[in-house]
Formats: C-alpha cells, structure tokens, sequence
C-alpha cells in the first residue's frame, strides 16, 4: 500500500508540474485546446501505462514532451492540416472587455503569428514551440530533440528570421 502511495505522490508531482508546458507545446502544433488536451491525456495514459517507472522528475518531463510531441504531429499529419492550416486556425480564448478594436487586432495578431509559424519548415516551427510557447532552455530541446545545443540554436534564429521575413510580407 505504501508502494501505491508514492507511485500517486509521484505521477502528481509529475503532472503539475508538466502538464502546463505540455498543454502549450500541443495547443501551437495542433492550434486546438481540445485536440491538445486530448493528446495530453493521452500521453499521461502511457506515461502511467510504461512498464519502466521514469526516475526523476526531469526525466519524465523530457519524455513526456516527445512523446505529446510526436503524438501532436502525428495528428497533424492524419488530419492533412498543413496544407489547410490558416482555414483551420482556432480563436485563442479572451476575456471580455470594453474595449472591441483592441481585442479584434490582438484576436488577428494572434492568427498572423499561427499561421506564419505554421509556414515554416517542421524543423525549424519545432524549436520555436519548445522555445517560446514551452519556454524550455537549449540544453531541454537538444536533450528533447535529441540534437546539439549548437543545433538548436542555429534552428531557433534561423526560425525567427523566417516568421520575420513571414510577418514582413517576404514569404520563406
């Protein structure tokens, strides 16, 4: 019983402290929330479902975050997505406010940003979502990604530069 204890306090530190990064890497690969909770779930099933228990805390992160990668351009692949991934773009929840023009260029801005991080290259749109949406260091998308931090670098500025030339009218 006391085996049970643990594995419980274990897999719920591991889910409070994954799931929020987890939940934004899916939302800007698949852009649904409900689609991205799903495969959350999904990758928490097999997560508990490994034969192997993960040891650390940061293990499991790291393996939890490929995992709900892969799951994600998995779906995006069946789906066909990324030939039609401006018509299918979902709106970003908002609070309602006084101000309408506000949240209607904050509502387009959003979707300009989607759909021109949804031009660029799988590659280089990978590290930019680990980056900036899931807010993890060089080291934790190398370590992910299974490449160099050298690597992963080079793709993060050449990813800018591409939304850049995107967002400014140049196309990739």
């Amino acid at each position: 019983m006391i085996e049970d204890e643990r594995i419980v306090e274990s897999f719920d530190q591991v889910y409070e402290e994954v799931f929020p990064i987890l939940i934004r890497v899916a939302y800007h690969i698949t852009g649904s929330t409900d689609v991205s909770e799903e495969l959350c779930q999904e990758a928490f099933i097999r997560y508990i479902s490994r034969e192997a228990a993960i040891p650390t805390v940061e293990q499991s992160r790291y393996w939890l975050i490929r995992v709900v990668k892969n799951l994600c351009y998995n779906y995006v692949k069946r789906k066909g997505r990324e030939g039609r991934a401006v018509d299918r773009i979902k709106e970003l929840p908002q609070p309602e406010t006084s101000n309408g023009e506000h949240e209607l260029i904050r509502k387009e801005e959003i979707e300009t940003v989607q759909a021109a991080l949804m031009q660029l290259p799988l590659k280089l749109r990978t590290v930019i979502i680990l980056k900036e949406y899931g807010q993890l260091s060089y080291k934790e998308i190398a370590s992910i990604l299974r490449i160099t931090e050298g690597n992963v670098k080079v793709r993060v500025y050449r990813a800018r530069a591409g939304l850049e030339d995107i967002l400014s009218g140049g196309g990739l």
